[in-house]
């Protein structure tokens, strides 16, 4: 009988051989530790797979109420154990999955805070405008305008290559969850900024990342969030400025001009129309601001 750590790292090899994305592996082996070192208090060994039902499945949700978590982590986590034990019954190590049973913590609905137009462009203006003297100006210009100009998450841009570039119809190759990859235009204004950057990119002997550190090597998730963030306290005098903030104006942008969910939902990679539906509740608490502010009988 393997033991629960072991079926774990099973789990977990599997993941790796179906090529799931590094940040998703990430995530479930994080969380999939923690619920076995929840199990393994000091001197003893957690219970085998089999034991497991949905009582304790719950003790262990209560838990993490009573650590405080919210309940968008607490979520992320369940899932990552049902996951977890729907693989053990495919492999018929355990007769059920006792995670699938316990009920979903919900989570708060929250909009995302959304930069008028204006707002971006007068962000992407200060840029362009090098206010800041910033050694890497060119670079840094070309990610805002990718990640406004097409809606790319930072692991997106992260990961472009020089080879997913169609300079010449303005066409990008996007990876995006799950390995699906998807085709993003791209305007003038972004065209620009890569053409100038291009001409003075940094990059270590046969490097293909698009956008290279200090370096010449990739530049990371991380770093890209740094710099949005610096850009976003200096220029706009908002430190919580990060990449997906830049993500949401685009589609809400898209939206408020006319551009239709489903078009949306394919330029943004989105599995469901739902997570796009999100945006269409953004453009109409805008409108409701504008009526209050506009109409007489507001």
């Amino acid at each position: 009988m393997s033991s629960l750590a072991e079926q774990i790292e099973r789990f977990l090899s599997e993941l790796t051989r179906k090529n799931v994305s590094t940040h998703t592996l990430a995530a479930y082996r994080s969380d999939l530790r923690q619920f076995l070192e929840y199990f393994s208090p000091p001197g003893e060994e957690p219970p085998p797979p089999q034991e497991f039902d949905v009582l304790k499945v719950r003790e262990w949700l209560s838990d993490l109420y009573r650590r405080k978590l919210m309940a968008v982590s607490m979520r992320r986590k369940l899932a990552a154990l049902r996951a977890f034990f729907r693989f053990l019954v495919m492999e018929k190590v355990v007769p059920a999955n006792p995670a699938r049973l316990v009920h979903t913590p919900k989570a708060p609905k929250t909009l995302p805070r959304v930069m008028t137009a204006e707002q971006t462009n007068s962000l992407i203006d200060g840029i362009r405008e090098d206010t800041l003297e910033r050694p890497s100006l060119a670079r840094d210009l070309a990610i805002f305008e990718f990640l406004y100009g097409c809606g790319l998450r930072v692991s997106e841009l992260a990961g472009m290559n020089l080879a997913d570039l169609d300079r010449g119809e303005r066409w990008i190759r996007v990876r995006g969850k799950g390995r699906k990859e998807r085709q993003v235009p791209f305007g003038s204004k972004a065209a620009a900024a890569l053409d100038r950057y291009l001409v003075e990119r940094k990059a270590k002997p046969l490097e293909t990342a698009v956008f290279t550190n200090h370096r010449g090597g990739r530049l990371t998730d991380r770093s890209a969030r740094s710099i949005v963030k610096f850009y976003g306290a200096m220029l706009a005098g908002d430190p919580s400025l990060h990449p997906h903030s830049l993500r949401h104006a685009y589609a809400t942008h898209l939206l408020s001009d006319g551009a239709d969910l489903r078009s949306i939902q394919e330029l943004l990679g989105h599995a469901r129309l739902s997570t796009t539906q999100k945006y269409t509740q953004v453009s109409l608490t805008d409108l409701m601001a504008v009526y209050d502010r506009a109409h007489p009988k507001a």
